[in-house]
C-alpha cells in the first residue's frame, strides 16, 4: 500500500499536483488518486484540496508574505504542502497544533524544508487571521484574467460579490419528480421558490432515502431553469442538445415530455442511461454531433445547454478557474455560435429554442443571444416573466433572459439562459 492510500493528506497534495501542475479536472481524478482510502479519509483529502483552491489566492499571498524568499517554481509539491497547511489552520475545523504535526510529518525529516514548514505553519496559527484582514480576499481568490472580465461586465461591486460567494462551499439542491413536500421531510430539505430541494452536502448522495429508488436527482437550483422556459411540455417533442450527463434530460421527461437526448460522448452518454434507468425515464437516446443532426420528426423546442467554461460553478469546482484560460473561451464561443445556427436551422417556425450556460462570462452569454439575433432574423427574443420561475425575479435581466449569479437566492450556480421563439423558415 503506498503513502498516497494510506495519507489522506499526502493524497491532497497529489490532488493539487495533478490539477496545478497537469492541468486536471478534480472530479476526474478524485476516483482514481483517492482509490484504497477509507470514506471518513477520502472526505478529508477531497475537503483539502477544493478547499486550498477555493482559498488558493490568498493562501499564496500569505506563503508570499511569510517568506524570506519565494519558492522555485520546482517546489511546487512543499507550496502543496504549505497550502494544505495553511488551509486547515484557517478555513477547516481541524485543530491547529494536528494540522500543523501532521503536515509536518509529510516532509522527510532530513529535508532542509521541514524546519520551514514548521515554523510557517506556526506563525500562521498566530497571525494568520490577522493578515488576511489586510488583504482584498475575494479579489486574492480571484484569477486576474476571470475578475477583469467580470469587472468589464457587472462592475467592481457585484465582482466582489460573486468571487466572496465562490469561496462558500455549494449546498445540495435537488430536483424530485413528485411531492415535493414528503421528500423535504424525508431528505431534511428546505423548498426553494422554483420547487428545487436544498440541504447541505452529503458526503456519500447514494445512501440519502430515495435515490435507489430514482426518485429525485442532484441538480443545483439554477440548472432547473432553462428547461423551465418552455413552460407545459407534456407530451411535447423537446431536443436536449448536449444533454449528459442528463438532469436538464430528466426534469424535461418526468415533465411528460417526449425527450430526445444528443450527445457526442459514448462515455458521458453512458452516464445518462444510467440516470435515466434509475429514474425510470424513457428518453430517446442519440449519439452525434449537434451541428449535424437531422431530426426525423417535427419539434415543440430544443435546448442547447452548450458546452461552456462553467466559470458559474466555480463553488463546487474551483479548480475551474485555474483550467480555463481567455483562449479556451475564445473557442467554445466559437463552438457555441456554430451550435446556435445549427439549432435555429433544426426548428419550425412557432418552436422554442432555450439556450443556457453555466457560465457567468458575457461572452458566452448575453453577447452570444445578441450577436445571433443580428445574424438570425427568424428568431426572436421571447422574454421570461418571473412567474414562471418561482418569483425568483432578481435572476432576469433587462432583456428578459436568464442571469443567475451565485449569491443569487442564497446560493447558486452562475448561469445564463435566454428563449427565443421561431418566426420563419431559416
Amino acid at each position: 500500500m503506498n503513502d498516497i492510500q494510506i495519507n489522506p493528506r499526502r493524497a491532497a497534495v497529489h490532488l493539487l499536483t495533478r490539477v496545478l501542475q497537469k492541468h486536471q479536472l478534480l472530479e476526474e481524478i478524485l476516483n482514481p488518486v483517492l482509490k484504497g482510502l477509507s470514506p471518513r479519509d477520502r472526505s478529508l483529502s477531497r475537503a483539502l484540496a477544493s478547499t486550498t483552491l477555493r482559498h488558493l489566492g490568498t493562501i499564496d499571498g500569505l506563503i508570499d508574505k511569510m517568506l524570506d524568499r519565494p519558492l522555485s517554481d520546482k517546489m511546487f509539491e512543499i507550496r502543496h504542502i504549505l497550502r494544505i497547511g495553511i488551509a486547515q489552520i484557517l478555513f477547516l475545523n481541524i485543530p491547529s497544533h494536528a494540522a500543523v504535526h501532521d503536515t509536518v510529518e509529510l516532509v522527510s525529516e532530513k529535508s532542509k524544508y521541514r524546519g520551514m514548514i514548521n515554523a510557517l505553519l506556526r506563525r500562521t496559527d498566530r497571525q494568520g487571521a490577522k493578515l488576511l484582514s489586510q488583504m482584498d480576499v475575494p479579489k486574492h481568490n480571484t484569477p486576474s484574467w476571470l475578475w477583469d472580465k467580470w469587472e468589464a461586465h457587472y462592475g467592481n461591486e457585484i465582482t466582489h460579490e460573486i468571487a466572496a460567494a465562490n469561496m462558500t462551499e455549494a449546498k445540495l439542491d435537488i430536483s424530485v419528480k413528485g411531492d415535493p413536500q414528503k421528500w423535504a421531510k424525508l431528505l431534511e430539505a428546505d423548498i426553494l421558490a422554483n420547487g428545487s430541494l436544498r440541504r447541505p452536502v452529503a458526503s456519500d448522495v447514494t445512501s440519502l432515502p430515495g435515490f435507489n429508488e430514482g426518485e429525485w436527482w442532484v441538480q443545483d437550483a439554477a440548472a432547473t431553469i432553462p428547461a423551465a422556459l418552455f413552460g407545459d411540455v407534456k407530451g411535447k417533442a423537446i431536443l436536449d442538445n448536449c444533454a449528459a450527463p442528463g438532469g436538464k434530460t430528466a426534469q424535461l421527461a418526468a415533465a411528460g415530455a417526449k425527450v430526445i437526448a444528443l450527445d457526442r460522448s459514448k462515455g458521458r452518454m453512458k452516464r445518462l442511461i444510467e440516470n435515466m434507468d434509475r429514474l425510470g425515464l424513457s428518453v430517446d437516446i442519440q449519439i452525434g454531433e449537434a451541428e449535424n443532426f437531422s431530426p426525423k420528426q417535427q419539434l415543440d423546442g430544443i435546448l442547447l445547454d452548450a458546452p461552456c467554461s462553467s466559470t458559474g460553478t466555480l463553488r463546487r469546482h474551483p479548480d475551474v478557474a485555474y483550467l480555463k484560460t481567455s483562449a479556451d473561451i475564445e473557442k467554445l464561443c466559437l463552438l457555441q455560435t456554430r451550435l446556435l445556427d445549427a439549432a435555429s436551422k433544426q426548428l419550425t417556425p412557432g418552436a422554442i429554442l432555450v439556450y443556457s450556460v453555466c457560465s457567468l462570462q458575457a461572452e458566452e452569454g448575453e453577447n452570444q443571444i445578441d450577436a445571433l439575433l443580428k445574424r438570425d432574423s427568424s428568431l426572436k427574443r421571447q422574454p421570461v416573466n418571473a412567474k414562471e420561475i418561482g418569483g425568483l425575479s432578481e435572476v432576469i435581466n433587462t432583456n428578459g433572459d436568464i442571469r443567475c449569479l451565485p449569491q443569487h437566492s442564497g446560493g447558486m450556480d452562475g448561469f445564463f439562459a435566454a428563449r427565443l421563439i421561431k418566426l420563419s423558415a431559416s
